[in-house]
This record gives C-alpha cells, sequence and structure tokens, in this order.
C-alpha cells in the first residue's frame, strides 16, 4: 500500500504518517510536508524520487506528472488500466493526504493551489479504490479502520470522497469571491456589483441539527458559513431542552435586537422580549432587572413562549423575576450566575438557558423558493437621529426624541406592515405583519392601552394616507416618526400639524417580510 502526502495543515501530520509507517505503508511526500518528516525520521520517499523530474516554478510544479496521476486516477478493476501502469512502470497510489493552501487567510495568487486540487479530486474520483484524506480530524478514523481492516470500506471511501469535492468546492468559491472583490487587480467593484456579483457561492457547513424545522413533521439544521465563527459557535447552552429551528430563529432576531438598542443607549440596560421574530416588548432601564420587567409589562400575554435577551449577566435578582413570570422557551444573556440557574431550573426544566458572545454584523440575505433565491445586503439603519427631519410646527423635546428613536428601532426589526409606540424608554405596543397601515396602528395604539397617552411611534414606511396617524394621534401619541415619500405627504403633516403633534421624516424605509 502506497500513500501520497502533500499537506498545508500539519496539524497531526507526524503522528499519523508514523502510524502509517508502522501499518507498513509506504509514504510518498512533496515539499513542506517531506521536510517535516525527514525532521521526525520518518521513512519516506520524496516525490521527485518517484516522478525523476525536479520541483519547478517556485513549487507551481511538482506532483501533476503522469507518475503521480497515473497511479491515482488507475481503475484497478481494468486489465487496460493495470496493463498500461506496468508498461510505464507507474504504481499504484491507495491513499492521498492533502489539504490545501488557507487561501482565504491571506489570499493571493500565489495561494491558489493547483496541484492540491488535482490530486484531490482525482482520489476522489477513483475512490472506488483509493482513500482521500483533507482534513487532520480525519487521521484518528483512517488509522483506526486501517489498523482493523487492513483497508478502507467502501462506505468511508465515499465519505472521504464527498467530503474532498466538498473541501475543493468551498476553496475555489473563496477563490472566486476574491476575484468579485477586486482580487489582483485591486479595483473595488461598484456597489451592485460589490453585493450581487454575476454568480453566488455559497458554503455552507452543518453546525448542528435541530429538533425539527419550523413544524415538527419537518426537518431542520443551523449552517454556517464555511470558514466563519457566527456568534452561535459560542453559545453555552446551560439548561433546557434542545433547540428547535424557531428557537434559533427567534433568539436570533433577540440577541441583535437587544445589542442595537444598547449601541444606541449605552448608558441603559437592554431587554428585549421576542416572539416569532418580533419583539412584544423591549425596554432601557436602569438596571437589567428594571428593563426586564417594563419589557414584561408591555405586552406579558404575548410573552408566554417566547425568547428574553438580556445585555448582560442573569443575577438571582434578575432571575428570580422571570421565574415569577410568563414561561420563556429561552433566555439568551451575556452570562448567568450559577444560583440564577438554579432558579430557572427550579421553575421550568424545559426553558433553555444561552450565554452568548455578541452577535457578528449581518452578511448576506439570501432567502430561496424553489430554484430561485432572492440576495440582499443587510437592511441597516443609515440616517442617524441628528439627521431627521422634522416637518411640523411642534419640535421633539429629549424625551419624545429618545422614545422615537426606540420606536424607529424596533419597527426596523419588525415584520411589515409595522407600527411601534414607545414611551420612557419601552416599547409599549408592536403591530405587526399586518396588510394594513391602518390596522397595524390600530394593534399598536390597543396593546399599548393608556401607555400611549404622551407616547412617541414609528412606522416602517410611509403613511399613504392621514387615517393610519390618526388612528395614532386619537390614542394619545404625541410624536410619530416615519420615513415620508409618499404622494400624500403633506397631507399627513397637515394632519399632525392638526393634531398638534410632532413629526420626523427620515427618508429611510425599513420593510422586513
Amino acid at each position: 500500500m502506497r500513500a501520497l502526502l502533500s499537506v498545508f495543515d500539519k496539524t497531526g501530520l507526524v503522528e499519523f504518517a508514523q502510524g502509517l509507517e508502522v501499518l507498513g505503508v509506504e509514504l510518498v511526500a512533496s515539499g513542506g510536508t517531506a521536510s517535516a518528516l525527514e525532521e521526525a525520521g520518518v521513512a519516506h520517499l520524496d516525490v521527485e524520487e518517484v516522478t525523476g523530474f525536479p520541483e519547478m516554478l517556485d513549487g507551481r510544479v511538482k506532483t501533476l506528472h503522469p507518475l503521480i496521476h497515473g497511479g491515482i486516477l488507475a481503475d484497478r478493476s481494468k486489465p487496460d488500466h493495470l496493463a498500461a501502469l506496468s508498461a510505464h512502470d507507474i504504481a499504484t497510489i491507495d491513499l492521498v493526504v492533502c489539504n490545501l493552501y488557507p487561501f482565504s487567510s491571506d489570499p493571493s495568487i500565489e495561494l491558489i493551489d493547483i496541484g492540491g486540487p488535482s490530486m484531490v479530486r482525482a482520489a476522489a474520483k477513483n475512490h472506488q479504490h483509493v482513500g482521500v484524506v483533507t482534513s487532520p480530524e480525519q487521521y484518528e478514523m483512517v488509522l483506526s479502520e486501517l489498523k482493523s481492516n487492513g483497508a478502507l470500506s467502501h462506505s468511508t471511501r465515499h465519505a472521504l470522497a464527498r467530503a474532498a469535492f466538498a473541501h475543493t468546492a468551498a476553496y475555489d468559491a473563496q477563490i472566486v469571491r476574491w476575484l468579485d472583490g477586486g482580487g489582483d487587480v485591486g479595483e473595488e467593484p461598484n456597489a451592485t456589483e460589490a453585493v450581487l456579483p454575476p454568480t453566488l457561492h455559497l458554503t455552507l457547513e452543518r453546525a448542528s441539527v435541530t429538533r425539527y424545522g419550523e413544524n415538527p413533521h419537518q426537518i431542520g439544521g443551523r449552517y454556517r458559513m464555511a470558514g466563519t465563527t457566527p456568534w452561535w459557535d459560542g453559545v453555552e447552552q446551560h439548561a433546557g431542552s434542545a433547540l428547535s429551528y424557531l428557537n434559533l430563529f427567534d433568539a436570533d432576531a433577540a440577541w441583535r435586537l437587544v445589542h442595537e438598542l444598547r449601541s444606541d443607549w449605552p448608558g441603559y440596560c437592554a431587554v428585549a422580549i421576542m416572539k416569532h421574530a418580533n419583539a412584544s416588548g423591549a425596554a432601557l432601564g436602569s438596571s437589567l432587572s428594571d428593563a426586564f420587567q417594563k419589557a414584561l409589562d408591555a405586552d406579558p400575554q404575548s410573552a408566554f413562549g417566547g425568547v428574553v435577551a438580556v445585555d448582560g449577566e442573569v443575577d438571582v435578582e434578575l432571575a428570580t423575576l422571570i421565574a415569577a413570570g410568563p414561561q420563556a422557551d429561552v433566555i439568551v444573556a451575556s452570562s448567568f450566575q450559577e444560583a440564577a440557574i438554579a432558579v430557572l431550573v427550579g421553575r421550568r426544566k424545559a426553558t433553555r438557558l444561552l450565554s452568548a458572545p455578541a452577535p457578528e454584523p449581518l452578511g448576506l440575505s439570501v432567502r430561496t423558493f424553489g430554484d430561485t433565491a432572492l440576495v440582499q445586503n443587510a437592511d441597516e439603519l443609515l440616517v442617524p437621529v441628528a439627521e431627521w427631519r422634522c416637518v411640523t410646527e411642534a419640535t421633539p423635546s429629549a424625551q419624545q426624541l429618545q422614545d422615537l428613536s426606540i420606536a424607529w428601532r424596533v419597527c426596523a426589526r419588525t415584520t411589515s406592515n409595522a407600527i411601534v409606540i414607545a414611551r420612557d424608554g419601552v416599547a409599549v405596543g408592536v403591530g405587526a405583519g399586518q396588510q394594513s397601515r391602518v390596522v397595524a396602528a390600530g394593534i399598536a395604539t390597543s396593546k399599548a392601552g393608556e401607555s400611549a397617552q404622551g407616547a412617541a411611534a414609528a412606522s416602517d414606511a410611509f403613511f399613504p394616507f392621514a387615517d393610519g396617524l390618526e388612528s395614532l394621534t386619537s390614542a394619545g401619541v404625541t410624536a410619530v416618526v416615519q420615513p415620508g415619500g409618499s404622494v400624500r405627504d403633506q397631507e399627513v403633516i397637515d394632519a399632525a400639524n392638526a393634531a398638534g403633534i410632532v413629526m420626523m421624516l427620515t427618508g429611510e424605509r425599513h420593510f422586513r417580510h
């Protein structure tokens, strides 16, 4: 049995090679791999000893040779292939161990691997006869099977081949993304091309399997972009049932919203309570306990079975408050005190308790239906409050500006059509996902109740008619922020002036579907 070793990542290489050597496998190695084996005293042949041809062109050509690829690609079940090997004195290669240059770490022309992918693909194509190892994580399994059986089973070679093609596909995708970004030309693409290149190559690797999909009859899982470490990879679950698809979806929305609120108002503590990816309540407070109670009081009925996001540590005081309130399916926080975990577990063992790092910025949004995908960049709030335009005779107070800002932030993260009412640092009424903006306003005021008196409201898109605004003012709202841009803007502004309220225009819409 002969193995060809040519790896960039040399983690565990020497130990793996020594294991193969003990099993009587003849080793052939190239370049730096050969040097590492030489230094460790592992017997091997250099590739040029096999090919009779020296490495050349700064290492660009070393394994690209018929004496290498013939040994990998020969179909051992075909007599004419075996005859060709014999005629040209080519020895078969039964195991290829190869991982590729880390292109994404320092992209450049010189880190575009040619020989490596060629060997990997050749071995994977001929996996009926050849094993291909592309990750140090596979070393132990391969050695164990070789020790037990003297050869790799077909199912193992099949699985290794599948991993190998995924490895080269991900590698090529990294190169394409680099070229899309200007590559070695150094020219920035235009704004559209930067977000929407001619082709999109997403390499996703499965991170976990969820209990089920959106519904129990569906299969669901979490994938991550290859080579990335999303915040979910840093989550530690302290208690509770396994996470479901919707737990992940809702917790991500809640965790991002609470960090955005904290970023907007760094002097406060922030808590968000999420249900079906929309806030039932979100609040700023002098303490996390204060913020939680305010967020809960905004809509305690909808909070049942929701996600509580806490931008800080859950202590016993806060845990006691949460445990006394409606059942939470997930609580995600920066950290938990051990005593706080005991309090929450004592209330309900199934509640998932997650400590998590800060979320990374959102990247591309990709939504699929059938064989079609919609792609866009992340929806960011680009226009700062200082650049909003007051279009009414009344001007906002400092408290109104804070409440408008909170309402606008929560509204942008609420399913459209959306109206959000905020008062004294708390989102007290959320109208989400309605076909009519008037109905969304009615839901928001209904949930806010008396808290709508003197409150501020946000609309994620312009008011097409004055009736939506009138629904808010009749409930006592005294300040409204909206994008503007309707042909009836003046009619709506006139209605705001007639009601004596403040109206701010952002010039920026935030639909969310």
